[in-house]
């Protein structure tokens, strides 16, 4: 000490000393809180993904539910000519498409 002070030297040696731990476990602290934010945001993340998977299976049963009642409510002369008509053109290859990216992006 530069000074002498009405303070007893034991006193000011502990409250530095008190000091020096705080300064010294700063660090800790601030990388137990870095991990505890990114283990948080992780965790949502994780949520989100999920959210966004059973919102794309929802759209999925829903397509399909559309593309079955439309086959069953068509007529059977009408559905040969339409299948034929579909046969020759290039619907079935983007049907494949849209399939492929639908499970694509659901897996």
């Amino acid at each position: 000490m530069a000074m002498p002070t009405p303070v007893n030297g034991m006193i000011t040696d502990a409250v530095t000393q008190a000091n020096v731990s705080v300064l010294g476990d700063a660090p800790a602290m601030a990388m137990g809180a870095i991990f505890q934010s990114l283990s948080h945001s992780t965790g949502i993340l994780f949520e989100n993904a999920v959210s966004s998977q059973q919102q794309l299976n929802i759209a999925a049963q829903a397509s399909t539910n559309q593309g079955v009642i439309q086959i069953y409510s068509v007529p059977p002369m009408s559905a040969a000519v339409a299948t034929s008509k579909i046969a020759n053109s290039d619907v079935p290859d983007n049907m494949l498409s849209l399939m492929t990216a639908l499970r694509a992006t659901t897996s």
